[in-house]
């Protein structure tokens, strides 16, 4: 079963199971903590209800820790696996998976807001939200892919089946600061099956004027006015 204790002093597999290192995560917990203080009060239930009883009467929970709780949804966000899969890591049926997901998600998503760490989702707020950055606007431009089930429609299933993932998938562009590997914008979710170019097109993500923006040969054609593209060019060779 995996808890903060046990991987806590594995450097590697700590940051391969959240994309985060200890000290990042340590710098994360109390935003998360106070987070989770605002949104569930020790004086209400989960429901919202004044609490009738003192708090921890009944079951101890098995993430009983604010480091276990945040470890959990990190490890959830990360590598997306199946519920089942998900419980059977840190000891819990698909039941209580199902509801620590829900639970911690807006949690860990109203931590990131108050360090001011969440992507902009706006596609026309993208070069205010880069204004007073340090590092210079220099973008990468990517489009990413995530399992999903698959859909029971048979239309749905075609749509969403990629056929570079052999899967059926949901996409997400994204932008990504160049020196501080900073999420800038999170475009919306589409169909897997959606080109990259076009994913973008739907969005339109407006960048500072001058910034530089790097991209792979699936935003073929796409360039902005406002900025300076930069895309890699195959080779001859690997033409051939």
């Amino acid at each position: 079963m995996i808890t903060y204790t046990y991987l806590k002093d594995k450097v590697k597999e700590f940051l391969a199971a959240t994309s985060l290192n200890i000290a990042e995560f340590l710098i994360l917990l109390p935003a998360f903590v106070i987070a989770y203080q605002k949104l569930y009060p020790v004086e209400q239930t989960y429901a919202g209800k004044a609490r009738q009883r003192q708090k921890g009467g009944g079951d101890k929970a098995r993430i009983a820790t604010m480091e276990d709780k945040l470890l959990f949804i990190l490890v959830y966000e990360k590598t997306n696996p199946l519920q089942t899969m998900h419980g059977l890591e840190f000891g819990l049926s698909q039941p209580q998976a199902n509801y620590w997901i829900h639970r911690l998600l807006p949690v860990l998503k109203e931590a990131l807001a108050d360090l001011k760490l969440s992507p902009e989702r706006e596609p026309n707020q993208v070069a205010e939200h880069l204004v007073g950055k340090a590092e210079p606007p220099n973008m990468l431009l990517d489009g990413t892919e995530r399992r999903r089930q698959r859909p029971k429609d048979e239309s749905a299933q075609k749509t969403h089946y990629s056929g570079k993932k052999k899967a059926h998938t949901d996409k997400n562009i994204v932008l990504v600061n160049e020196h501080s590997g900073e999420v800038v914008y999170l475009g919306p979710t589409v169909e897997g099956k959606m080109h990259d170019k076009k994913a973008v097109q739907t969005s339109e993500p407006k960048l500072p004027t001058n910034a530089t923006l790097g991209q792979d040969t699936g935003f073929q054609g796409y360039a902005p006015g406002n900025v300076i593209t930069e895309q890699p060019k195959k080779s001859q060779k690997a033409k051939s």
